[in-house]
């Protein structure tokens, strides 16, 4: 009786999620469906990858991989595969439901789709967001009647955590990914910030940062593809509105896919990335309706595209093999290209709450015209790529996050001394408060230098040409925008340890200034030229301090070394 029950319930709820009715399954329910699929259908497998934060597992479902479980991830590996993540924002559950819909229109049609590529769904990948539901976080969303919460069990929100890794969650997400290394990736959410007609936009990979074969694939192939057959859909996409100024008449702007976002990290490794942003003033039911047709399209356009797929991501790690010269903090140039969008007239009115001006968009006055659209970067910073890092050891958690993501390397069984680059840090900024968790650094300046470095058992070798070479040179290059260094993994090193007494260190002073004319000149300059350091006693004495042979030598060095 109790296993009938629990059939009918689940039969109900997966005909409220089908119906497009206005309300999405918490995690319980969720996987009780994916179970059932699961023991219903040969094709579909669902898997335990790993724990959350929130202490209930990660899942994931494979579609037509095979129904032997032991072979399942190789065949996603060596097939034509797709990747969607879903609840990474659990208020923004509109992929969850679209992924649910598509399955059971295979399955009520017959499972008959020929060259089906393999289908790999996150049914919920923020599980403690999940867990946290109500229908009032969203103030400007309309529906479904309750949804879960952006944070996760730890409050972060886990699309800024693909780098830094603080969540159990990125560990289990790595090992998905590394286990199916999909072909095409895409991030399901909902998303504001202007009004206008569209009910679908989606976030491409910043193109200049993409292997050429990828750029071409994703402009001259699967864009057009998935374009076309959302218009015959009846559902016209446009790139994500992440506006200029304050309206889209103004001008868009490119996203900056930076590696701490999950498409972001996932083109690292040439997959071919996405995010989906379905419009928050639109009906949940339409927005999950978009959300299906963009998947549909992406797996109609797979269908009959693996070899150019194959190729394409072939040369790209052919091309990221060949790269000699590594591009990074890219920045959006004043460049435009233009874009048919369809928005609405606004006005600037009187606040009713306020009594000021306030933007006023009028749904009644639709319009079709071109608009700015900025999406050309250009990289300010390079850097030779080197045959191989050196991290030291005692870089626990360094060394853990390289594991996860399948780098290679090998580890020093016993002391030797090298003549290596080493890394210091010259300057950087730091915000007040903390973001995600961290004290981001930016503006970072560096010096490398030639030296001989001490290794020591543990300390861990990383050569770059290995398949993952762009990650690599991402994470360990200490000014790139998501380095391990700018996300405080080795903040440690830049406390000063040692200090002075003034009133002993005064005759030391006065001895190393003897011996070292040069720095006396320097010295007296800018005690001349600096009215500040010329009255403070402990900031000449310091100087004197940090230029002698008592200041210690690891002072802003990182223990990360290059070759």
């Amino acid at each position: 009786m109790k296993n009938n029950l629990l059939l009918i319930f689940v039969l109900i709820t997966l005909s409220n999620v089908f119906s497009q009715e206005n309300r999405t399954l918490n995690y319980d329910e969720l996987i009780e469906v994916y179970n059932n699929l699961a023991k219903d259908n040969e094709e579909i497998q669902l898997f335990n990858m790993g724990a959350s934060d929130y202490g209930l597992p990660i899942y994931l479902c494979l579609i037509n991989a095979g129904s032997d479980s032991t072979t399942a991830f190789e065949s996603a590996r060596n097939s034509n595969t797709l990747l969607i993540n879903n609840a990474i924002h659990p208020g923004e559950p509109d992929g969850v439901n679209a992924c649910l819909n598509w399955i059971n229109e295979w399955v009520n049609n017959g499972k008959k789709i020929k060259n089906l590529p393999v289908i790999a769904i996150i049914p919920a990948y923020n599980v403690g967001g999940m867990m946290n539901r109500s229908g009032t976080s969203r103030a400007n969303q309309d529906g479904p009647e309750e949804y879960g919460f952006r944070g996760n069990s730890q409050n972060l929100d886990l699309n800024r955590d693909f780098i830094k890794m603080d969540s159990k969650n990125m560990f289990t997400f790595s090992k998905i990914y590394h286990s199916i290394e999909p072909d095409v990736f895409l991030d399901t959410h909902v998303s504001n910030g202007a009004d206008y007609q569209y009910t679908m936009t989606y976030i491409a990979s910043v193109r200049e940062r993409m292997a050429p074969s990828m750029v071409a694939l994703m402009d001259d192939e699967m864009l057009p593809f998935v374009k076309k057959y959302n218009q015959k859909q009846g559902i016209d996409i446009t790139p994500y509105v992440n506006l200029k100024s304050d309206v889209p008449e103004k001008g868009i702007e490119l996203f900056n896919d930076l590696p701490r976002y999950a498409m972001g990290y996932t083109s690292l490794f040439n997959s071919l990335s996405f995010t989906l942003e379905t419009h928050m003033l639109k009906p949940f039911p339409e927005r999950v309706k978009a959300t299906e047709v963009f998947i549909s399209g992406t797996i109609e356009w797979m269908k009959n595209s693996q070899k150019l797929i194959d190729h394409a991501r072939q040369e790209a790690q052919k091309w990221e093999n060949e790269l000699s010269l590594y591009k990074y903090n890219y920045e959006l140039t004043n460049d435009a290209d233009s874009i048919l969008f369809k928005g609405f007239e606004y006005d600037y009115i009187k606040s009713n709450v306020t009594g000021l001006k306030r933007l006023k968009y009028y749904e009644d006055k639709p319009y079709e015209k071109y608009v700015p659209f900025y999406r050309s970067f250009q990289a300010l910073d390079s850097v030779m790529v080197p045959e191989y890092f050196v991290v030291g050891g005692q870089c626990k958690d360094v060394i853990e996050k390289l594991s996860a993501n399948k780098v290679e390397f090998k580890m020093i069984s016993e002391p030797k001394q090298i003549r290596l680059n080493s890394q210091r840090i010259v300057s950087f900024e730091s915000p007040e408060v903390p973001y995600e968790g961290h004290f981001l650094h930016s503006n970072v300046a560096y010096q490398t230098k030639k030296e001989n470095v001490s290794l020591k058992q543990g300390d861990v070798i990383v050569p770059t040409n290995q398949k993952n070479k762009r990650f690599i040179l991402s994470v360990l290059t200490p000014d790139a925008p998501d380095s391990y260094f700018v996300w405080n993994s080795f903040d440690s090193y830049l406390q000063q340890k040692e200090y002075f007494s003034p009133y002993v260190f005064e005759e030391k002073a006065e001895e190393i200034l003897l011996k070292n004319p040069k720095l006396k000149k320097e010295f007296e300059l800018k005690k001349e030229t600096d009215l500040e350091f010329n009255n403070s006693e402990w900031s000449q004495l310091y100087f004197i301090y940090k230029n002698s042979e008592f200041f210690e030598p690891t002072y802003f060095l990182l223990p990360v070394y290059s070759f």
